[in-house]
């Protein structure tokens, strides 16, 4: 029989007597599997021999590949939805933290300008305060909307102390021209916010223990939560053992 990739009859039966137990002396290692069919099975080349094994069995084949998909991975959401909640969320970090910076390249630090007749002043760069505050607004929404798909308890957890935190602080958020919609996202009137007190955006935004720092800590749960739920989608760990995660030999239970 030929096989695939290489593989014919003859090399498929060697990896197949090795899992009986007359071999299971010498070699043995990882939960009584053969040092070299764990490898084999590491690097997917047993699942390459079993579909060639089975050949046209249209139903055998079936069964490997759909354990191969759902045998894996215990994660909550798929990896797709986890990496755009974690885009989301760092992006939603970074907008946070911009508005925390407390260096000289503070948005919050008080410049000043001269106009045509030569007069001076020294305030606040309205314009480029109400930018960064956009941009958090913008990544706020966006990691809201990202993580209606999640079913990770953490995530959602993270989020929802997130809204509750803006809750918290509605009122004086409507005072610098951020409203929060019934659907808990957030938008900003640029007059109204240019018109407001600085002092007071500063506050929010600024300060440790302010609303933006809340918000800061809350996206970095729910990047962490993602990134914990993602790492539940790999078999194996960095050192090639298998994770706690798993159960193993749930390949088998339905090819044997």
């Amino acid at each position: 029989m030929i096989g695939i990739s290489n593989y014919d009859s003859n090399s498929i039966h060697t990896l197949f007597s090795g899992l009986s137990n007359g071999n299971r002396t010498s070699n043995s290692g990882l939960l009584g599997i053969n040092i070299v069919d764990y490898s084999a099975i590491r690097t997917g080349s047993y699942f390459k021999l079993m579909k060639a094994y089975y050949g046209g069995n249209d139903s055998a084949s079936k069964i490997v590949e759909t354990n191969k998909k759902t045998s894996t991975s215990t994660a909550k959401d798929d990896t797709k939805t986890l990496a755009k909640i974690e885009d989301a969320a760092e992006e939603l970090k970074g907008a946070s933290d911009a508005l925390l910076d407390k260096t000289k390249k503070s948005v919050f630090n008080k410049v000043t300008t001269t106009d045509a007749k030569g007069n001076t002043t020294t305030d606040y760069d309205k314009d480029a305060i109400y930018k960064k505050v956009s941009a958090f607004v913008d990544s706020y929404n966006n990691l809201l909307k990202k993580s209606e798909d999640s079913n990770t308890n953490g995530i959602l957890n993270a989020v929802s102390s997130m809204v509750r935190t803006t809750d918290s602080n509605e009122k004086l958020l409507s005072k610098v021209g951020i409203t929060v919609g019934t659907d808990n996202k957030l938008s900003i009137d640029e007059d109204t916010f240019k018109k407001a007190d600085m002092s007071l955006v500063k506050s929010l935004f600024n300060g440790n223990g302010s609303y933006g720092y809340q918000v800061s800590a809350k996206a970095s749960l729910a990047d962490y939560y993602a990134e914990r739920e993602a790492s539940k989608g790999n078999t194996y760990g960095n050192t090639g053992t298998y994770t706690y995660n798993y159960n193993t030999g749930e390949i088998y239970n339905t090819t044997t």
